[in-house]
C-alpha cells in the first residue's frame, strides 16, 4: 500500500448481506449494490471511513469507498467526474468549481486540529512554541532547537544542540492551507513569503512526505524533527504536541475543549453561514489552529439510487456520524453548522 492512501472496502459485507437476503426471497436486497465513490483529503480520512462502516451495516445494498489522497488529487478526481464524492480541508477554488458541468455544492463535513508535533526525546515536559518562533521555524530561519528565542520559551527544558528538521507535505494538502492560511495572520513574513496555499515551498533542509499519515510516520522515527499533522493522527502515534501561543498570549494544547472553543467563536462571526473563518481566533482558551474540512457534491446525479443514497449517507454523518468524530481526534461540528449542511442537500437534484 503507497503511504498516505488508504481505501476502504465494504464488498464482502454487502455481498454476504445481499446473498443471504436473496436466500430468503427479498427481491429488493437481491439488487446489483449501489456503489458510492469518493476520494480527497487526508486530514478526515480516518472519521469517512468509520462512517461508510458503520453507515453500511444497515444498508447493506451499498458499497462505500473513499481514497485519501489529499485534498488536490480528490478536488482533480471531482472536477474530472471519476468520483461520486469528493474532499477538501480547502474548499474547492473557483476556477475549480466553474469546470464542474454538474454543479459544485460544498457542505461541511467535520472539524479538527492542526498540531505541531516533534520528536525530541529527554526534553524534560512539554515544549512551548511562541507564535513569532513557530512561524520562523517553518520558514527555516530558527535552524537549531537551543536556539536563544526557544531556550527563553522554554527556560526549564533540555532542549539539544542539534539542527532542526522540519517535515512538510509533498502532496498539495488541505492541511497545508490550514496552516499556512494560520501562519499568514500571524507572520507578516510568511504571509509575504510562501502564503496562504495547498502547496508551499519548504526549506531545502526539509523532510517532505505524503499524506497525515506519511508526515506523522516521518516525526515518528527522526529525532530533532518538527511538522504539522492533523491531531487525531498524532494522538494515535503518540507523538508530542507542542503547546502554541494563541492571540490572547496563551500557550495552548490541541484539545477537544480549545477546539471547540474556536469553533464556537467562528460559528457566532459567521452567523447564517457555514463557511468558518478560523485563521486566528481570539478567545483565550481556543487553540489556534483549527480547520473544517469539506465534502465536494455535485448538484446533479443522473442517477436517481446513487442521488438518494448518497444524500442519505452525507444526512447521516451530519447528524448521527457526528458523534463518532471525538473518539478519532476531531471535533464535532456545532449543531447550527451540521443544520446548514443538511439544508444545502436540498439543491442536490
Amino acid at each position: 500500500m503507497v503511504p498516505g492512501r488508504r481505501v476502504l472496502y465494504l464488498v464482502a459485507v454487502a455481498v454476504t448481506a445481499v446473498a443471504l437476503a436473496t436466500a430468503v426471497g427479498d427481491p429488493a436486497a437481491a439488487e446489483a449494490p449501489i456503489a458510492l465513490r469518493g476520494a480527497g483529503a487526508t486530514f478526515p480520512a480516518p472519521l469517512y471511513y468509520k462512517w461508510a462502516e458503520t453507515f453500511a451495516r444497515s444498508r447493506p445494498e451499498l458499497r462505500i469507498t473513499y481514497d485519501s489522497v489529499g485534498s488536490g488529487d480528490g478536488i482533480t478526481r471531482f472536477v474530472a467526474g471519476t468520483v461520486d464524492f469528493g474532499a477538501s480541508d480547502a474548499g474547492i477554488p473557483d476556477q475549480e468549481a466553474a469546470k464542474v458541468t454538474r454543479g459544485a455544492l460544498l457542505v461541511p463535513g467535520t472539524a479538527g486540529m492542526v498540531a505541531l508535533a516533534y520528536n525530541l526525546p529527554g526534553l524534560g515536559g512539554p515544549l512551548r512554541l511562541p507564535r513569532a518562533v513557530y512561524a520562523d521555524i517553518l520558514l527555516g530561519k530558527i535552524k537549531h532547537w537551543n536556539d536563544p528565542r526557544l531556550k527563553a520559551a522554554n527556560p526549564d527544558l533540555k532542549l539539544p544542540d542539534r539542527t532542526i528538521a522540519v517535515v512538510g507535505r509533498l502532496d498539495r494538502s488541505g492541511t497545508t492551507f490550514a496552516l499556512t492560511s494560520h501562519l499568514s495572520a500571524v507572520s507578516e513574513a510568511w504571509k509575504s513569503g510562501p502564503g496562504a496555499a495547498t502547496l508551499v515551498e519548504w526549506p531545502a533542509s526539509a523532510m517532505l512526505a505524503r499524506g497525515n499519515e506519511g508526515v506523522a510516520s516521518r516525526i515518528k522515527i527522526s529525532e530533532g524533527s518538527i511538522g504539522y499533522v492533523e491531531y487525531g493522527f498524532a494522538k494515535r502515534l503518540g507523538l508530542p504536541l507542542a503547546e502554541i501561543e494563541n492571540k490572547s498570549g496563551r500557550f495552548v494544547s490541541p484539545s477537544e475543549a480549545s477546539g471547540q472553543s474556536a469553533l464556537a467563536e467562528a460559528t457566532r462571526a459567521a452567523a447564517e453561514s457555514a463557511r468558518l473563518v478560523l485563521t486566528d481566533p481570539t478567545a483565550a482558551d481556543a487553540y489556534p489552529m483549527v480547520t473544517m474540512s469539506w465534502l465536494l457534491l455535485y448538484k446533479q446525479y443522473p442517477d436517481e439510487k446513487t442521488r438518494m443514497a448518497l444524500k442519505s449517507f452525507i444526512s447521516w454523518g451530519l447528524t448521527e456520524g457526528q458523534a463518532l468524530a471525538r473518539d478519532l481526534g476531531f471535533l464535532p461540528l456545532p449543531e447550527v453548522v451540521a443544520a446548514r449542511g443538511k439544508t444545502a442537500l436540498d439543491a442536490i437534484r
